[in-house]
């Protein structure tokens, strides 16, 4: 009797959850799936992360790359444009005599023959000195003005009382800059002041 009841117990099924399924110990199949999408998906986020790291650095490596050829754009332009300028200012430095030819026949020569040339001196001196000008070539300023060792050339002092002390009185060869820079110093006269009357004397006595 004990063992058809033992039997009838063994035979039992097992209790249903309240939703009508049945309970078993048996992993669900779904648990497995689960835990591997989430490692695919934390690998893909790593892998992405180094794609945008990798990416950052190549736009660096761009721009530096960009930075430097303008740099040396840059350079190559100045030294060209330097280049071009010390050839003009060569050869305006050997025009300068020609110019001042011009300048000393308009000037010294009083004949009367001559005039009837002079015209057209003043006309090809003027379309030189125009060309010369357009390519940054500026004629110094300088008697009237205060001397400037920078620009002007003392050659000679003249005691006057007619100019304050230190102002250019005469120019004899004009000077030239070229873009801001001295190409030629104006050979110039400068006035002094005369020594006082007592100073004269004094020196004379001594």
């Amino acid at each position: 009797m004990s063992s058809q009841s033992q039997r009838h117990k063994e035979a039992q099924p097992e209790p249903d959850r309240p939703d009508g399924t049945a309970v078993s110990d048996s992993p669900s199949p779904g648990s497995g799936e689960s835990s591997g999408d989430s490692g695919s998906l934390a690998a893909l986020s790593e892998q992405l992360q180094k794609l945008l790291v990798e990416k950052q650095e190549l736009t660096d490596t761009l721009v530096r790359r960009q930075a430097d050829f303008e740099n040396y754009r840059k350079r190559v332009e100045k030294e060209r444009h330097h280049d071009r300028h010390r050839g003009v200012e060569t050869l305006i430095e050997h025009i300068l005599p020609v110019l001042d030819a011009f300048d000393r026949a308009l000037t010294e020569s009083t004949d009367a023959a001559y005039l009837e040339y002079r015209k057209g001196f003043e006309l090809i001196r003027r379309q030189l000195w125009e060309t010369l000008a357009k390519q940054g070539l500026v004629r110094i300023d300088a008697v009237g003005q205060q001397f400037n060792p920078h620009f002007h050339h003392a050659i000679e002092r003249v005691e006057t009382t007619d100019h304050a002390e230190g102002i250019v009185v005469g120019e004899l060869q004009p000077g030239y800059t070229f873009h801001d820079k001295v190409l030629r110093p104006s050979m110039v006269r400068v006035a002094y002041a005369p020594e006082p009357e007592s100073a004269r004397r004094s020196s004379r006595d001594h």
